[in-house]
């Protein structure tokens, strides 16, 4: 059976996140509903699998996943077919036939994470389904100093929500990036790393804005890492404001 890989933009405001779930529409039951009427739904189910979850409400402009078809059609045949048949809040941006062993999960050795912020003080309604949203006073200069402190392989146990199934939560973060967009009324995050555990971009921004507001210290994330306490860093950042950007193989 040939496997195909994906690359996969949607919108995450109308999702229960990325993974099947009971009773609930979510990006992965919405693209194996496709995948098998495209197969002739074959007695075996076929599973889509992607390079991780996201939660509800979390977009991607970079989402990959991988399925094998019971047949060989061409690669752009199968993006034109996908897009024909899924709903408007999912977008196919490119198939590629792949290798038997290829896995979109464990082949993944980058991802890329991106975050918009609106400091605007009100909810902007055009606004509202693709930003967080903080309206209290920011210091910007200190956000900037604190984020380079992300940079490198940490153990992030204060940094990760309560259900984490992973065995360890040691990651390494590559690039912490930050930008200042007075003119837009907005703060953009980026992090790249080997992987990123259950809401921890998230918490990672929360901090910053912490930091910010003047509530922490400055260099507060190395104390965050020296505790290994989640209760330390209970603030997580609104969902909508997150975007799976890209995964690198």
């Amino acid at each position: 059976m040939p496997r195909y890989k994906a690359t996969i933009a949607y919108d995450g405001t109308d999702f229960f996140g990325w993974q099947v779930q009971p009773n609930k529409r979510t990006v992965q039951a919405e693209m194996e509903l496709v995948v098998n009427k495209m197969a002739k739904n074959p007695a075996e189910h076929i599973r889509v699998q992607g390079s991780g979850r996201t939660d509800a409400r979390v977009h991607a402009k970079g989402q990959v996943a991988h399925f094998d078809l019971p047949f060989d059609i061409p690669a752009d045949a199968v993006r034109k077919g996908l897009s024909t048949m899924l709903p408007y809040d999912i977008g196919i941006k490119k198939v590629e036939k792949v290798s038997d062993d290829f896995h979109a999960q464990f082949n993944a050795h980058d991802k890329t994470y991106f975050y918009r912020f609106s400091t605007s003080e009100y909810i902007d309604p055009f606004k509202r389904n693709y930003t967080g949203h903080w309206h209290r006073r920011l210091n910007p200069e200190l956000m900037q100093q604190a984020i380079g402190d992300y940079v490198g392989e940490h153990d992030w146990l204060s940094f990760v929500a309560s259900g984490y199934q992973q065995k360890t939560t040691v990651r390494t973060v590559y690039s912490a990036k930050m930008w200042y967009k007075p003119e837009e009324e907005e703060i953009w995050f980026e992090f790249s790393g080997n992987g990123f555990l259950y809401n921890q971009i998230r918490i990672m921004v929360g901090v910053l804005l912490e930091i910010g507001n003047g509530v922490r210290p400055v260099d507060d994330i190395k104390r965050l890492f020296e505790v290994k306490d989640r209760q330390q860093a209970q603030f997580t950042a609104p969902a909508q404001g997150l975007y799976l950007m890209d995964v690198k193989y």
